[in-house]
This record gives C-alpha cells, structure tokens and sequence, in this order.
C-alpha cells in the first residue's frame, strides 16, 4: 500500500464514479464528492465515504482527485475562495483527469505551488469501460518526482501511463489533439455507415467489411457496436463534451498560430447536433442527424 492514506474524488460522473470505486476496491480510504446526491449515494454503496464538503476534505486527505465536466467547473473546484487550493495544506497533492485547456492546467499549477501544493495536469483516454477496468490511457505533466510519487494511484486507474513532461500543460495538448481526432473519426463514421444505408447496404455489412479493411478504427467498432448497432445512445461521452473539446483544440491552434481547416468544419456540424438536440446523447448519435438529413433530402428530390 502507498504511504498515501486518505483520498478525495470529486466528479463523481461516467468516468469519475468507476475510477473512485476502484480505488476503494484497492484498499484506499477515499471520499466522494459530486453536486449529484444520486452519484454520491452510488459511492456511498460501493464502500465509500461521502458527507464531507470539499473544502474540508482539502484540509484533511493526502491527495485530491479530480473528473470534472468543463474548464469552468475545474477552475471554480480549484481557484475560487472556497476551492481546494485556497483550503489545501501545504503537503498536498491533486490531479486533475478533466479535460480543459493547458493555460488552465498552468494557472493551476502556478496557484499551487505558492501554497506548496504538489500538482499533475492528467487527462485520461479510453471511455467509461476503461474506467472501469482501470484500463485509462493517463497523459500526465507535472513535476517527474509528483508523476513517481503517484504512481501507486495513477497504476490503480490506469494501465498505460505517460508522464510526458515537465509542464503541467503538455499531457492536455496531447487529449485535446486526440480528442480532435475522435471528432473526425465519429463523423466520419456517422456519414459513411448512412450513406451506405442509403444505398441499400445493411450496416452490419458495412462494418464487417470496412472492420478488416483500412477504414477502420477504435472509433467506428466502438460507436457502432456499443451505440449504433443497437439503437441506444444512453450514457457514453456526450456530444456535448465532444464539441466542447473540439472547442478547446481551435482554442489551442489559435494561440500557436495553427489552423484547423477541417476541425472548423466539425465545430459547426457538432455544434448543429446540439442544437438539434444530441447534445447529452452519446457523440455517436451524430449519425442519426446525417440520417435525417440524407432522409430529408431523398423526400425533397422526390
């Protein structure tokens, strides 16, 4: 066991929730917090412990873990007059899984470290059954001797780690060019199984072909099998947090001069699903946006 004793979690969400629970599996004293009285009642039933304000808890525990949905939320948990900083003691540590911006990861930091506080920016890959299974891609940057000093924890909730570097910044450019990606992919996917439909082409053809073929992905067996195959969309990574990260990547290729031709596109189509009311479904619910509209247009040429 590690010399850390005691745990916060805050950010009992999707991915929040199985990551705090395998670290009470672990044998951790861990301490959920989340504003859903439903997740912390989850926690409380799976052995943890919860009733306890964070700003409390930062007086108390020896590491604070945090998931959270939005840049927003993660700066008011850390920066504000009642967030973990401002009540943290000088022998802590936090780690922020969230996925935000590497400006905020450094405005974090650099609060931190003027309390003495120990900091790691480290956003996590590999949806909800990664979480489960402590089977998370962790993309950490901070300080190495932090990185090593957590990785009895970091080991716990994930199975590929990589500290990356010194910034506290550096593993969020990494989850955000990622995440970039999964835009893409997803969109890809939604518009090539529609169209193939569209065609005549069952969609369990399309991806037993096209999935030993160079037009698969991670992406397309995972949207497809667990959400589009069955018609569910309940659950997963939201399109909302999607476009949010889409977001932040134009964001970051802004500030270093870059350009995202095809990433300003996304922003747009995603953008128009939220719209459209996709925005909590799963991200792979934008196909059946491009359905609708490949179904509008063959009524209108009809």
């Amino acid at each position: 066991m590690s010399q850390i004793k005691t745990i916060a979690f805050i950010g009992l969400g999707n991915m929040g929730l199985p990551m705090a629970i395998n670290l009470v599996n672990s044998g951790y004293s861990v301490y959920g917090v989340d504003t859903n009285p439903g997740a912390e009642e989850q926690f409380r039933q799976a052995g943890g412990k919860t009733g306890i304000p964070a700003e409390m808890l930062a007086k108390q525990v020896d590491i604070v873990l945090t998931s959270l949905p939005t840049p927003r939320v993660v700066e008011n948990v850390y920066l504000s007059e009642n967030g973990i900083i401002e009540n943290g003691h000088s022998s802590l540590t936090i780690i922020d899984f969230s996925t935000i911006s590497p400006q905020l990861n450094e405005r974090v930091y650099e609060k931190a470290r003027e309390k003495g506080i120990d900091y790691l920016g480290a956003p996590v890959s590999g949806s909800v059954s990664g979480a489960v299974n402590g089977t998370l891609t962790i993309m950490v940057g901070g300080e190495k001797r932090v990185y090593e000093e957590s990785l009895p924890v970091l080991n716990i909730l994930g199975e590929n780690l990589f500290h990356l570097g010194e910034s506290p910044g550096v593993g969020t450019v990494i989850k955000l060019l990622n995440n970039l990606m999964i835009g893409f992919y997803t969109q890809a996917v939604a518009e090539g199984v529609a169209l193939g439909e569209q065609l005549g082409v069952n969609p369990d053809t399309i991806y037993d072909v096209l999935s030993v073929s160079f037009g698969q992905s991670r992406i397309y067996e995972r949207n497809y099998k667990s959400f589009m195959a069955h018609n569910n969309y309940e659950g997963g990574f939201s399109t909302n947090l999607l476009l949010k990260d889409l977001k932040l990547a134009k964001q970051m290729a802004l500030e270093s001069g870059g350009s995202l031709p095809i990433g300003d596109q996304l922003i747009e189509l995603y953008t128009k699903a939220v719209e459209n009311g996709y925005g909590p479904m799963d991200m792979s619910s934008v196909y059946l946006m491009v359905k609708e509209l490949n179904n509008h247009k063959a009524v209108t040429q009809s």
